[in-house]
């Protein structure tokens, strides 16, 4: 069976065409263009913003023109992530889906149902005419993964709509009422090139085989950060012996734990054999500290050719410093809502780049606002007391929980009718847009639900199939509550 082939049809069709379109964070053009040439095709009013977003609007269906007006909202972009060993150019190749039991998967990259599932809902309203519901707006927001442009910039007449439905979430059965904010922190460090010893052995020491997953939703899962496990052996080495790097990458977005890196180092020949044997002990070491959450670890060495030239000694040093000691994963608990992670950091990126530079790239949430700027100073700290420079984003607000929220009633009831039981009501570490749209369209009451999916922002990522028909009956069934209401 094919995804298309899927129920419901209008739902899984239409993701179905998502995934074809390619549409990596910062390059929505070709996915901006299928949403205007669906509007086209359904004739359905259509507006951009000079941001990018898109906006549909549905009138209501006969007898509900007098309803609230809800919008639907979904982002375009999807984390672009994939396996090293897995051909993939994410600006012009559909996704490799298939269908494996109750899930749907990707082969080797992600898979993009964070958010194409939502986009996928919001299209099939549009175009459903069995629905019953009052007007309908569909927003798709763009660049959301890195650093929510779409929402930060919406255009000030963009929305008419007084409750927002966010189809952004990831577990069935649960109700998102807040969520925490963000900021961006980045490190660089300066080098200079320096010959690389002529007496000394080289080695390229690789992780792969985490599971990685979203710095927001499981960073409390105690997984793997593949630069922090090898930055900690480089170091461990260094306290042993003379050490020269000559290359240190890992990880890619921001918004992902990273799951892949390596680097370049050598050491003196005569330490060649105490290199080997000490990885061997080392690999030993963390896959038992990881034993049960990382299966699949794999920790390599190989020898390779002397580079042309290494890292100074002085920042070789101060690097592998800064990446092993650097404050990584929960640094406090909500004290409201129990089970909530408040802060947290995610040291998501190391990459070489032009300049003889080295950027670091990190990520803080907190529902908390001060706790998330303490905990950017920290990071900011740590990392100019190793001698690079820092700099942040500007960062996007929380979603403070409205406990007397009337859709957030009305969803939950819609939720218990359908299937029996009643959701839980939460928080999220993760970001979601809805606090942005707040701070220009503060009168918006909003709720965010979707259904089960796991391994987002990695190549693990999958959307349960079950789940993802109770997400689109619910949907509906609020539709029709809010319409008669």
């Amino acid at each position: 069976m094919e995804v298309k082939d899927l129920k419901p049809a209008l739902v899984w069709q239409c993701f179905d065409e998502i995934t074809k379109v390619p549409r990596p964070s910062c390059h929505e053009e070709q996915i901006r263009a299928y949403l205007l040439d669906f509007a086209k095709k359904h004739n359905i009013e259509v507006h951009t913003d000079e941001c990018g977003n898109v906006v549909m609007r549905k009138p209501a269906t006969k007898g509900c023109e007098n309803a609230p007006t809800v919008i639907l909202q979904s982002h375009m972009d999807m984390v672009a992530e994939k396996n090293n060993d897995v051909e993939h150019d994410f600006m012009k190749d559909p996704i490799n889906t298939y269908v494996d039991g109750d899930w749907v998967k990707a082969r080797g990259t992600t898979l993009g149902a964070d958010n194409g599932i939502g986009m996928a809902a919001s299209l099939a309203v549009m175009i459903d005419d069995t629905l019953v519901h009052g007007p309908v707006e569909a927003l798709f927001t763009i660049n959301e993964e890195i650093g929510l442009e779409g929402a930060q910039n919406i255009g000030k007449d963009m929305l008419k709509g007084s409750i927002l439905l966010n189809l952004d979430s990831e577990d069935d059965g649960e109700i998102f009422v807040g969520c925490a904010g963000g900021i961006d922190t980045t490190a660089v460090f300066s080098y200079k090139r320096s010959v690389a010893p002529e007496n000394f052995t080289y080695f390229r020491v690789g992780i792969k085989g985490l599971l990685g997953g979203h710095s927001g939703s499981d960073i409390n899962l105690g997984r793997g950060n593949a630069n922090k496990l090898i930055a900690r052996f480089i170091w461990d080495c260094s306290q042993k012996w003379d050490v020269e790097i000559s290359e240190f990458n890992g990880g890619n977005l921001r918004n992902a734990i990273p799951r892949e890196a390596h680097a370049v180092f050598g050491v003196h020949s005569e330490n060649k054999e105490n290199v080997l044997s000490h990885l061997n002990k080392y690999a030993e070491e963390i896959k038992n500290e990881y034993k049960g959450v990382e299966p699949s670890l794999e920790l390599t060495i190989e020898e390779v050719v002397r580079p042309e030239y290494c890292i100074d000694s002085a920042t070789s040093l101060a690097l592998a410093r800064a990446i092993y000691s650097a404050p990584h994963g929960v640094y406090s608990m909500s004290r409201d809502l129990e089970g909530l992670v408040e802060t947290s950091t995610n040291l998501a990126a190391v990459k070489m780049i032009e300049g003889d530079k080295i950027k670091i790239t990190t990520s803080q949430r907190s529902s908390v606002e001060s706790r998330k700027e303490d905990i950017a100073g920290q990071v900011e700290a740590h990392f100019q007391l190793a001698g690079a420079e820092v700099s942040h984003s500007d960062g996007y607000p929380g979603w403070a929980p409205n406990m007397d929220s009337k859709i957030m009633k009305l969803t939950a009831e819609a939720y218990e009718e359908l299937f029996g039981v009643k959701p839980a009501i939460k928080a999220i570490h993760a970001g979601l847009e809805c606090g942005l749209f707040l701070k220009k369209y503060p009168h918006l009451d909003m709720v965010s639900f979707g259904p089960t999916m796991t391994g987002v922002h990695s190549p693990d990522e999958k959307l349960n199939i079950p789940t993802t028909e109770k997400f689109w009956k619910h949907l509906c069934k609020v539709l029709e509550k809010v319409a008669k209401s």
